[in-house]
């Protein structure tokens, strides 16, 4: 069974399913019981639960798959990762606040990453009852339905998982013409909404981690949803600074305006801020 073969992507996407079902069980079993947290040194927050699924996932990936690399939110980084072709990027609970406010918008993200690409993908969101998978080239799939992105041709009637306010914010050329729809903490969620077909757009302008999308970024572009960074260039994974430089995510014939949006609103951020230096 060589790496690239339909059996080795099969057995791939397997694990991942498997171990993802697993770990959304461990999260359970911590969510709305106001388990230990704590705030890292970006003061974003942590939870006993996040370290549990963290824990869960690396040991079972280490014996499982021995040979591969290991990138994760919960984990310390190390640069032996870029040594290896294959390398896991976890997010062991995306989505912390909303863990911690009882919120159902959190997911497990488990990615596979082969030369800086997403081979295998799962997003479980067990608080909702949803698994996100997708294998390269395969489609993606929602609890085993095929998934497929809105089509949407213009922006009137856009759905976006955004703040109401934001719809009319100065920032933008204009008013978006359409509607906000709900906005989980999780940006991996977001993003899968688009391949849901429960949203047609998302954007960020901040640099973001990769294990906060790497495994939706799969589901996303399966589903037929085209993505970029907010300078338009195709996302790269397992990179030495695991950064992604914002997103432009839509239906694709959505995507070249709204990454057009998007750097207007970068813009005029930027302007402002040179004023307020002044």
């Amino acid at each position: 069974m060589t790496p690239h073969s339909p059996s080795a992507r099969d057995a791939d996407l397997a694990l991942a399913a498997e171990i993802a079902a697993n770990a959304g069980r461990i999260a359970m079993a911590h969510f709305g019981k106001s388990p230990a947290r704590w705030d890292k040194a970006d003061g974003s927050p942590v939870c006993a639960a996040d370290m549990a699924v963290n824990d869960y996932l690396k040991g079972v990936i280490t014996a499982a798959r021995p040979d591969d690399g290991w990138l994760s939110e919960e984990s310390a980084d190390s640069a032996a990762r870029l040594e290896r072709r294959r390398v896991w990027v976890i997010d062991p609970i995306d989505g912390t606040r909303d863990f911690l406010r009882g919120r159902t918008g959190w997911a497990v993200s488990v990615a596979l990453v082969e030369a800086g690409t997403v081979v295998a993908a799962v997003l479980n969101a067990p608080a909702q009852d949803r698994l996100y998978a997708a294998s390269v080239g395969r489609g993606a799939t929602l609890n085993g339905k095929r998934l497929a992105v809105s089509g949407l041709a213009t922006l009137e009637g856009v759905r976006l998982p955004i703040d109401q306010p934001n719809l009319t914010a100065a920032f933008w050329p204009s008013p978006w013409p359409g509607t906000a729809v709900a906005k989980p903490n999780s940006l991996a969620l977001r993003m899968a909404m688009l391949a849901a077909d429960e949203a047609d757009a998302w954007l960020e302008g901040r640099s973001i981690a990769e294990w906060d999308v790497a495994a939706a970024s799969l589901i996303l572009a399966e589903a037929g949803g085209v993505l970029t960074d907010r300078h338009g260039a195709a996302l790269a994974f397992n990179q030495p600074q695991p950064v992604i430089h914002g997103i432009a995510a839509a239906t694709p014939a959505l995507h070249g305006e709204v990454l057009a949006r998007l750097d207007h609103a970068l813009k005029a951020f930027a302007a402002r801020r040179r004023g307020l230096a002044a």
